[in-house]
């Protein structure tokens, strides 16, 4: 029996979120956001030649750090539309109460506002636009 491709429209992810996705806090679009792009970034990294675990992580990190993510915001800067800056203000401006061990307060908001939209854009099932940014976030300069 030949099983269909997954599709984002398919029940793995079967929980949408209990409020529209405009009114949800921005940290919890952000705590979203940060798991979606954890997954994205282990499926491209697994696409690579080399599985050595260390490897993995090492180049993981690549790309899902604080640093990192402010870095790959400031490329789709120019890219976004006006609600999507929107968003990525409202989760540049959210208090955490937390900070990032390894990166400056500015990158810490600019990684969370990043986190922000990802979320935002998977939970308003933007899945082209989301597949778009996020290809352009492994672009190096």
């Amino acid at each position: 029996m030949m099983k269909e491709p997954f599709s984002f429209d398919s029940d793995l992810f079967c929980f949408p979120p209990a409020k529209d996705p405009q009114q949800l806090n921005p940290l919890v679009l952000a705590y979203v956001g940060d798991a979606v792009y954890e997954v994205f970034i282990r499926q491209y990294v697994v696409s690579l030649a080399n599985h050595r675990p260390n490897q993995l992580h090492r180049l993981s990190t690549h790309f899902v750090s604080a640093k990192a993510q402010a870095k790959a915001l400031q490329a789709w800067l120019p890219l976004l539309t006006e609600q999507e800056t929107d968003i990525v203000k409202r989760g540049r401006n959210a208090k955490s109460g937390t900070s990032a061990k390894n990166a400056d307060i500015l990158e810490y908001r600019h990684s969370t506002a990043f986190e922000c939209l990802i979320g935002y854009l998977y939970y308003t099932k933007q899945f082209d636009r989301l597949h778009y940014l996020l290809m352009k976030s492994l672009e190096r300069e």
